[in-house]
This record gives C-alpha cells, sequence and structure tokens, in this order.
C-alpha cells in the first residue's frame, strides 16, 4: 500500500525496546497490597541503615519535599551521597537524570523516569548523576527520599552540586507527545 507522500515522509515509528539505564542507576518496583479499606506499600526494612532491597546503600537521613503543579527542581548532583526516591501513587513527578561522570560506560545518558501515577517504585541515584524533577501532576507532588549523607547546609561540608535548569536544554522538561 502507498501513503500520501507529505505524511510517508513525517511519518515515524514508536520505539517500544527497552529504556537504557544508567550505570548504577537502579529502578525497584515495589508492591502495593490494596483491600477494601485503601493500600499499603512498604518503602523499606533496615537492618544497620542498608535497605533489604538495596544494601550496598546506607541510609543517613530520610527526606520529605513537597512541589506545586508545574515547579521544576534541577539540577543537582553529589560527588559521594547516593539518593533513593519515592514518589506517592497519586502524585506524578517527571525524574530526569543525566551521568555527567567522566569514566562512566554510560557518560551523557539521560533518563526521564516518571513516578507515582499509581505506580510503586524506587529509583537509586548514585553519585556523579545529575538529577531534578518537574511536577507534572495537577496538585501538589510529594517526594520522600533516602540519602547515604547527612545534609549540611555549610558550604565546606555541602555534598550539594548545582546547575541550571535547562543546562540539559529546556525541551528535557517538556512531556513527549505522540
Amino acid at each position: 500500500m502507498k501513503l500520501i507522500k507529505e505524511i510517508e515522509d513525517k511519518l515515524t515509528l514508536q520505539d517500544y525496546s527497552k529504556t537504557k539505564i544508567i550505570d548504577g542507576v537502579k529502578v525497584v518496583d515495589l508492591k502495593r497490597f490494596n483491600d477494601d479499606g485503601g493500600s499499603f506499600i512498604e518503602l523499606a526494612r533496615l537492618t544497620n541503615g542498608n535497605p533489604e532491597l538495596l544494601p550496598e546503600v546506607n541510609i543517613k537521613q530520610i527526606n520529605f519535599s513537597e512541589m506545586l503543579p508545574n515547579v521544576i527542581k534541577a539540577f543537582h548532583v553529589h560527588i559521594k551521597q547516593t539518593d533513593i526516591w519515592f514518589v506517592p501513587p497519586k502524585d506524578k513527578i517527571l525524574l530526569v537524570l543525566v551521568d555527567i561522570r567522566e569514566d562512566s560506560p554510560t557518560k551523557g545518558l539521560q533518563m526521564r523516569i516518571p513516578l507515582g501515577d499509581y505506580k510503586s517504585k524506587l529509583v537509586v541515584i548514585p553519585p556523579g548523576i545529575a538529577h531534578g524533577c518537574k511536577n507534572i501532576g495537577t496538585d501538589t507532588g510529594q517526594i520522600i527520599y533516602f540519602v547515604s549523607s547527612i545534609f549540611s547546609a555549610d558550604p565546606k561540608d555541602s555534598d550539594e552540586g548545582r546547575l541550571p535548569w535547562d543546562y540539559f536544554g529546556s525541551e528535557i522538561w517538556e512531556i513527549e507527545k505522540g
């Protein structure tokens, strides 16, 4: 069958292949237990600060953050700290990760991970991965994150490097239309 030339020239094929994962990043699907009275999600079982699902990470602090709709918080990077992010199922946050490690096999690779949206996932963000997020939901979004370092507001002790929100291009935050 022959298509109209103008349409054929603009036609692309949807790529359903598995997303490439940045070296060291882990996305862990969590079990959500539902019953007629609600739901339950276990985020972590800790043994001496180490989560059973991710024993290589030692948790030092647990944080909670809220974001208004369409707010972008980006980009920051840690040299030593590992983050583990969780977004509650009713919220919808776009997490953007970029591997900025010089010696990484996935150097320069970008990942966009929608979190929440009635799914239950943990995302492990290792040191050297620039990360930020945008609330793409219609209500205030929430993030619970576990970190391997205690936060310090003192610049001499801080492990919180910053890049501009549009350092990798403002289009990285746009909802993909297809």
